[in-house]
């Protein structure tokens, strides 16, 4: 039988997106694009392993969706010690990502994907690049209701962060800038990560991964480690 996406080649491997057999060659061009494939397909995660050989891994511009390095803050730098001083902040901010993926399920009929991720990190990185540079509080307005739920989540991980401190400390070192920085990292990650096709997922079935569904909200945040912070 034919494949009943291009109606041309011959079926030959089974795609759960259609639940019944495509051809190879739609299912290397319309996965992700027009697809809906699921997070355990053979295929995809195949193509992802792939994506994450050590030659490809770090072409953000050309093999990542068209993301250029303008799109990346170049200009604001992000130095290993930062990692390690900053680790719980990062890792705390990761969580936020993916329960607010999580929530994103169901809003608007709509499954949170790594585009949306994406378009709210440079959001919220463009924010806070703004409020560094002049102490002016100015939020990127958007429509998108899943977007903004990524962004109240975000905030009430900065929040709580620093109500910590300054319950452990007396007081709130975290700056701004380092909360920009963390926003920028992993915004990194995500551009990194995504395969940039529309539907792409990869980048939130990594925090999922980090951060299953079963770890509890308390203990969530502390439990990857460093392993997190690795692109």
């Amino acid at each position: 039988m034919s494949c009943p996406l291009c109606q041309e080649r011959k079926e030959k491997r089974f795609c759960p997106a259609v639940h019944g057999k495509i051809c190879a060659q739609c299912c290397g061009e319309q996965r992700e694009v027009t697809l809906d494939c699921p997070s355990d397909c053979t295929y995809l995660l195949q193509s992802r392993a792939q994506s994450r050989q050590p030659a490809q891994q770090h072409d953000t511009a050309g093999a990542h969706g068209g993301f250029d390095r303008d799109a990346l803050f170049p200009e604001v730098e992000i130095a290993e010690q930062f990692l390690y001083e900053r680790e719980h902040l990062i890792v705390g901010l990761s969580y936020a990502l993916a329960k607010s993926a999580r929530a994103g399920r169901s809003l608007d009929g709509h499954t949170l994907n790594d585009r949306d991720l994406i378009a709210a990190l440079t959001s919220l990185a463009k924010s806070y690049q703004t409020l560094v540079k002049s102490s002016l509080i100015y939020e990127q307005p958007s429509a998108n209701l899943t977007h903004q739920q990524i962004a109240r989540e975000v905030a009430t991980m900065v929040k709580e962060f620093r109500e910590a401190e300054e319950k452990h400390l007396g007081y709130s070192r975290l700056r701004d800038s380092e909360v920009l920085q963390a926003l920028v990292f992993l915004l990194r990650m995500g551009v990194a990560r995504t395969s940039g096709r529309p539907k792409s997922r990869a980048y939130v079935d990594f925090l999922f991964a980090q951060f299953p569904e079963s770890q509890s909200a308390m203990a969530a945040p502390e439990s990857p480690g460093s392993g997190l912070i690795i692109p």
